[in-house]
Parts: structure tokens; sequence; C-alpha cells
């Protein structure tokens, strides 16, 4: 069975060209998959949810025993690697972390840049995640914060698939920023 036959992506998602998807891959409404990801599934499977972003130079991988599930309104930020763990709801994994197998980020927490998560470490909801090996530094529901960036990305998203790559700029970008963070404070945005 060839891996286009495996894969899931919605229509809404978009998945840069230089991205490669490898295996039992889905990926959620509204998410994104930038530029060098590397996502392999050879074995278990890979779960995206929605409007979540999977960030340039990712790698993505399943453990023999455990799949990756990567929840809703996440950011996977640059050179991030998460391995056959489960990365909750309204996450942000920090530039360069590491999430290893079995491991599971609580939802609205932050993985910070460098970290190293290892395996099969359980964190709680709302934890600030930092350190070689990582352990929690501070506790935040940082659940809106998160999907404020989520949306973010969104927005630059739906701007880079049609050829602009300057979103974040302008009058414009500002006024939805605004109108789009008073939303999320209300929970509307869910």
């Amino acid at each position: 069975m060839k891996d286009d036959d495996l894969q899931d992506i919605d229509p809404s998602a978009w998945v840069a060209p230089s991205a490669q998807l490898y295996g039992k891959v889905s990926v959620g409404a509204g998410s994104s998959v930038w530029h060098n990801v590397v996502m392999r599934a050879e074995c278990c499977d890979i779960r995206i949810g929605r409007m979540t972003n999977i960030q340039d130079f990712v790698m993505i991988h399943v453990s023999f025993d455990d799949s990756t599930v990567i929840g809703d309104f996440c950011s996977i930020t640059h050179h991030a690697t998460v391995h056959g763990c489960t990365i909750e709801d309204h996450c942000l994994v920090g530039i360069n972390a590491v999430v290893m197998d079995g491991a599971v980020i609580g939802r609205g927490s932050i993985v910070a840049g460098g970290a190293m998560v290892p395996e099969g470490r359980t964190f709680p909801p709302g934890s600030v995640i930092a350190g070689v090996p990582a352990k929690v530094i501070a506790e935040r529901d940082s659940a809106r914060a998160n999907r404020l960036n989520a949306w973010v990305y969104h927005y630059n998203m739906q701007r880079s698939r049609n050829g602009e790559y300057r979103a974040w700029t302008g009058d414009e970008y500002a006024r939805w920023h605004a109108a789009k963070a008073a939303q999320v404070e209300r929970d509307e945005d869910l």
C-alpha cells in the first residue's frame, strides 16, 4: 500500500511542498505543516489535530509501541523532535525541544525551547516544562496564549498558500490580531 493511501489530510489543511510525510499520517482541519517537516509512521500512526501548526524542520516519528498524537490548537515550533508521545490540546513545544516515547504533555502546557522530555514522563495540564531532563518549573494555564499562537499560524498559512509571505505586517493584520485576541480571551474561537 502506498503512503498516499494511508494518509488522511483534511482539504482545509496545508502541507508545504518540501514537507515529507511517510506512512499512516492524519492532519486535521485548518492545520499547517511547514517547510522541511519530516513525519514518519512506519508502524504506529501520527495524528495531528485541527488548527495545529507543525513548523519548519520539525521531526515527528513514532516508536514501535506508541503513536504520536498532537491535539488541537498546538504549535510544534522549529526544529523540535516529537517521538511516539502525546501532546494534548492547546500546547506549545518550543524550538529545539525533544519529547520522547510514551511522554504525555498535558493540555495548555508549554515545553520550553531546548527542553528534553524523557521517555514515559507525564506532565499535568497547565505545566511550564523546561530543562535537561525536563521538569515542571511553573504552573500556568497557557491554553489561550497557545491558541492565539495557533491562530496566528493559521492566518500565515492562509496567506502563504497563496504566495503571500509577509502576512504579519500592516494594518489589516493588526486589526485581525486584536479582534482574534479578544475572541480567544472570551473562548469564542473554540
